[in-house]
């Protein structure tokens, strides 16, 4: 498989960060904005802290603007979800229903090992 699609791995790799960032960024908006069917969460300090995580390291993460240092945040941001909303509902994600954090923790992970890649607004600054 590495054969045919290897040559595609960057721009696979864009797409996921840009993916991932931008739907990241969609929950930050739901909190801070109350934007896309969410309810603004501002009066409580802990949501918007978390907001403005999502929603500002979701957009350096799809931009791959210090995509590196604001996956490893959201990373962090969803391991503390996780265990703090989901956790404890049950063992089993799938049961406590905190699939999706534990998905976006390991991929902003693998994204904070990474970095910004090939296709990113850190590597056309690097070109200059």
């Amino acid at each position: 498989m590495d054969r045919w699609l290897g040559k595609y791995s960057d721009w696979a790799y864009a797409l996921l960060r840009l993916v991932a960032g931008m739907l990241f960024a969609c929950h930050g908006a739901q909190k801070l904005f109350g934007a896309l069917g969410g309810q603004s969460q501002l009066s409580n300090p802990l949501m918007a802290t978390a907001g403005f995580i999502e929603f500002f390291g979701g957009v350096l993460v799809a931009l791959g603007l210090f995509a590196g240092h604001a996956a490893f945040i959201a990373s962090g941001l969803m391991a503390v979800a996780y265990f703090m909303a989901h956790a404890p509902n049950g063992f089993w994600p799938i049961v406590n229903k905190g699939e999706l954090a534990v998905v976006y923790c390991f991929v902003f992970l693998y994204i904070a090992c990474r970095g910004s890649g090939r296709f990113s607004v850190d590597a056309i600054a690097r070109r200059r």
